[in-house]
C-alpha cells in the first residue's frame, strides 16, 4: 500500500529534514514496509538519505531556462529527485494550470523515468451535475496521459473535500474507484480530507491502494499512524 503526504506550502527546510528523518525511524523501528512518499515545499528540497521516498511537488518541463519562478531538471537532479506530483487540484484551479499544460508536464517527466502521481478529480458543481457529467469531467483529465506508464501512480481527489473537512460516503468512494481502475491499472490513491480518524476506513475500501494526505499530514505522528494502518491492513490481506 502507498501512504503519501503533501506538505503543501509548509514546513521550514529545517523542519521538513526533521519530519523526513522521524518518518524513517519511525518506519525503522516498526519494520514497515509500506511505499512511503514525502513531497515537501520546493524551498525545503534537498538530500535525504532515507528509504522514505521525498518528491517535487512541482517542476516546470525543462531542465533550465528563463521561467520566474519555477524550477527544472537541474534543480531535481541536484537532489536525486525522480517522483513528481502532477495535475493537483489546487494546481488546476488556484493557479490555472490547464490540461495541455499538465500532459506536458507529464510526458516530459514520464520520458525521463520519474514516478509520477498523477492528480485527478471534480469540484462540487460537477459532481451535483450527475455521475455522467462527472465522469466525462474527470475523463478529460485523462487527454495526453499515458495510463499504462509503469511508473504511474493516480490519486482521485474530489476537490470540494480537500481541506474541508468533507468526506465522500465509502459507497462514493468505491464507485469512483472502480470506474477510475477501468481507466488503468495503475495503483489508485484517494486524496481528499484524509486524517488519522479515517484513513484506516477509506484504506480498507476496495480498489484503494493507499492515500495522498494534505494538511492531516503536518502532524508527523499522524502521518505514522496511517502507515501504520495501511501495513495493519497489508497483514489481513
Amino acid at each position: 500500500m502507498i501512504v503519501a503526504a503533501n506538505l503543501k506550502t509548509n514546513l521550514t527546510r529545517k523542519e521538513t529534514r526533521e519530519y523526513v528523518n522521524a518518518v524513517e525511524n519511525f518506519a525503522l523501528t516498526n519494520s514497515l514496509t509500506q511505499d512511503i512518499f514525502v513531497f515537501p515545499a520546493t524551498s525545503s528540497l534537498d538530500t535525504f538519505e532515507t528509504k522514505v521516498t521525498v518528491g517535487a511537488q512541482n517542476a516546470y518541463a525543462v531542465q533550465n531556462g528563463a521561467f520566474t519562478g519555477e524550477i527544472g531538471l537541474d534543480h531535481l537532479d541536484e537532489f536525486g529527485i525522480k517522483t513528481i506530483l502532477i495535475g493537483h487540484s489546487e494546481r488546476r484551479h488556484i493557479l490555472g494550470e490547464t490540461q495541455e499544460l499538465i500532459a506536458q508536464k507529464f510526458n516530459y517527466f514520464k520520458e525521463l523515468g520519474f514516478t509520477i502521481i498523477y492528480c485527478v478529480g471534480e469540484p462540487l458543481e460537477k459532481r451535483e451535475a450527475g455521475t455522467e457529467r462527472m465522469m466525462e469531467y474527470i475523463d478529460a483529465q485523462y487527454e495526453g496521459i499515458d495510463t499504462n506508464y509503469e511508473k504511474l501512480i493516480i490519486a482521485y481527489e474530489p476537490v470540494w473535500a480537500i481541506g474541508t473537512g468533507l468526506t465522500p460516503t465509502n459507497e462514493d468512494i468505491v464507485a469512483i474507484h472502480t470506474e477510475l481502475k477501468k481507466k488503468s491499472l495503475s495503483p489508485l490513491l484517494y486524496g481528499g480530507s484524509v486524517k488519522v480518524n479515517n484513513a484506516q476506513e477509506i484504506m480498507a475500501l476496495e480498489n484503494v491502494d493507499g492515500v495522498l494526505v494534505g494538511s492531516a499530514a503536518l502532524k508527523v505522528e499522524d502521518f505514522c499512524q496511517m502507515v501504520t494502518f495501511a501495513e495493519e491492513l497489508d497483514k489481513l490481506v
